[in-house]
């Protein structure tokens, strides 16, 4: 090979590589450009709703005052409770959700067809009910109609992805919400168990395997540490993902209705709730997504 020649093969590899690393750059501004933060100090694209301090022994009824008379819930955007405030560390902006009241902060916006992204890190407190038990919240997507709706009296119908103590990525049906998971059918007093290598099975308090299905396996972090959590939702399907790892894949989310008529539950409003425990929450966004890649295609 001619001196001419080397040099010219020399220069087109250089040239290539050079395009394909400005290529790869310019989708990364791309990819970055898409992302909707949902986080500033004054918690601007959130509302608040809070319910009540649930104390042990509560059994799904309206709390009431030592007179027996029934006790409204806090309500939505109620002042003097400062359940969910922010404070800075350097450049970012953290929620510190104390958990003091049940309740949850609720998107002023809508999404549907999206991929949603936070960090999370549990504090040291515990309140009331959960004073002896694991911390718990939690993620609830395509969240829709009034507050209240299910047996906490503190969130709208929706579908869960749990954040809790050795449980994060777990389902639970909000209401009269429903969703087929790929899980092992339960056995005994066992609940289900989600894996990959299995068929659908319904999770809803509507069927024969209840409202509820553990995630895969636990990827969290040790206590103090901050995990992510993906959740990637498209025309009725999802994916939880803790830790970079798909802990649960889920499809045909929907609700039952009065007459018992399925209708598709593919959008709504994202709670994240106050449940007894103090945790914090920064990096919250979201973007617009056309379609699923195909290794989460794949997985379907």
């Amino acid at each position: 090979m001619t001196l001419n020649k080397i040099i010219f093969c020399l220069l087109f590899l250089v040239i290539s590589c050079s395009k394909q690393v400005k290529n790869q750059q310019l989708l990364e501004v791309i990819e970055a450009d898409n992302w909707n933060d949902l986080i500033d100090k004054d918690l601007s694209k959130w509302d608040t709703y809070l319910s009540y301090q649930i104390q042990p022994g509560y059994d799904g009824s309206q709390p009431k005052n030592k007179k027996g008379e029934l006790i409204p819930p806090i309500g939505l955007n109620k002042p003097g409770y400062d359940v969910f405030t922010t404070i800075q560390e350097g450049d970012n902006t953290i929620i510190k959700n104390t958990g003091e009241y049940y309740g949850c902060l609720i998107t002023k916006g809508e999404f549907k067809n999206y991929h949603f992204q936070l960090k999370y890190k549990w504090g040291n407190k515990t309140w009331a009910y959960r004073k002896n038990l694991l911390k718990d919240s939690g993620i609830l997507y395509h969240s829709t109609g009034p507050m209240a709706a299910e047996y906490w009296r503190s969130w709208m119908l929706s579908q869960e992805f749990q954040i809790m103590e050795g449980h994060t990525g777990d389902f639970w049906s909000q209401a009269n919400s429903a969703i087929d998971i790929r899980a092992y059918k339960p056995e005994s007093n066992l609940d289900p168990l989600a894996h990959e290598s299995q068929d659908y099975l319904s999770i809803t308090r509507h069927g024969p395997y209840g409202n509820y299905c553990m995630r895969s396996g636990n990827y969290e972090k040790a206590h103090g540490e901050w995990n992510t959590l993906d959740l990637y939702c498209f025309e009725g399907k999802s994916l939880h993902v803790v830790n970079g790892e798909v802990v649960m894949i889920l499809k045909n989310s929907r609700y039952i209705d009065e007459n018992g008529n399925s209708i598709p539950l593919i959008k709504g409003k994202i709670q994240l709730q106050s449940e007894a425990a103090e945790l914090f929450f920064k990096d919250i966004r979201i973007r617009e997504i056309d379609s699923l890649t195909p290794e989460q295609k794949a997985l379907f």
